[in-house]
């Protein structure tokens, strides 16, 4: 069973937020969409039967966001607990602690990870994450290549900071044998006129189109409609992949997921602050599987396309 939206959309993936802590302190961050900051986390126990009603909807797929997923002290029992309900179980991480973690969350279930790694010089690096720990990330990708994959490395381009290390971040993912992503700066369509967008903003169209003369092949990725392009580098091919959020109907048009908040609300789209569904406090109140279900069925009729 798979359910689908008005505008046709299958919802096969869960995107889960664990906790809104974090130990970097990046500046652009968007935290999937949530403006606030709670301590009603979900337990484990509460992800897990979340995932198992979810399976039986048609979710595939899920990913542990944050804040950070790794600061949890149960990360690895969240992952152990939901694996059995889907056939991916993937996770973004700033990679702080990938280092220890990477071969027990393996162990645990999880199938991939995506790492944020938005510079490799450690000024530019520390200027972004507010920490001076790039060092102990990128030991952490290189644990992370061992036993999971594959390995994504999440680069967001901003104007003035690192738009520049795009090619050297390229060869840096044909060295470590990593996928690269890189990401336009997402804002809600109120923000995209402000000074701080403007100055931050750098549009990667002008990219893809140098990525398309430099690449051996190009493909398209199912989900979204996103190329993939294979760029020969010294260091072998790196597989490069570029995310337009801004203006992108093909994106929203093909976008499979719904969002989940760490204090249990289903959420509809990561630039929306309107369609928050609480489930959380139905279930603490003793609701079925059944009446969850239905919760779950009402914010996927929700969903609608962000830029059309």
């Amino acid at each position: 069973m798979v359910l689908y939206d008005r505008f046709g959309r299958p919802v096969t993936n869960l995107r889960i937020s664990l906790t809104q802590d974090c130990n970097f302190r990046c500046f652009f961050c968007h935290r999937e969409g949530q403006r606030f900051n709670v301590r009603n986390e979900m337990t484990p126990e509460e992800i897990e039967r979340l995932v198992r009603i979810a399976s039986r909807l048609g979710i595939k797929k899920v990913k542990l966001t944050g804040g950070e997923p790794t600061v949890r002290s149960d990360i690895l029992e969240i992952v152990k607990r939901i694996k059995p309900y889907v056939a991916d179980l993937s996770m973004t991480t700033n990679g702080s602690r990938l280092k220890e973690l990477a071969k027990p969350l393996a162990k645990a279930g999880l199938d991939r990870v995506n790492v944020s790694l938005h510079s490799l010089r450690r000024d530019v690096y520390k200027q972004i994450t507010g920490v001076d720990m790039l060092e102990t990330v990128l030991e952490g990708i290189e644990e992370a290549v061992k036993y999971l994959s594959p390995v994504k490395l999440n680069m967001t381009v901003m104007k003035g900071l690192n738009e520049g290390e795009i090619w050297d971040m390229v060869n840096f993912a044909a060295k470590t044998g990593t996928i690269l992503q890189l990401i336009e700066l997402e804002a809600p369509k109120e923000m995209t006129g402000t000074a701080f967008f403007r100055k931050y903003f750098y549009p990667l169209k002008p990219v893809e189109r140098e990525l398309e003369k430099r690449a051996l092949e190009t493909r398209e990725r199912r989900m979204h409609r996103r190329k993939k392009y294979f760029i020969p580098t010294d260091y072998g091919i790196a597989e490069v992949e570029v995310v337009r959020a801004m203006h992108n109907t093909v994106f929203c048009a093909n976008c499979t997921r719904l969002r989940v908040t760490s204090n249990g609300m289903f959420k509809t789209c990561l630039l929306r602050n309107d369609d928050l569904i609480d489930f959380l406090t139905a279930m603490r109140n003793g609701a079925s599987d059944a009446e969850i279900a239905e919760i779950f069925k009402k914010a996927v009729l929700m969903r609608e396309p962000y830029w059309r």
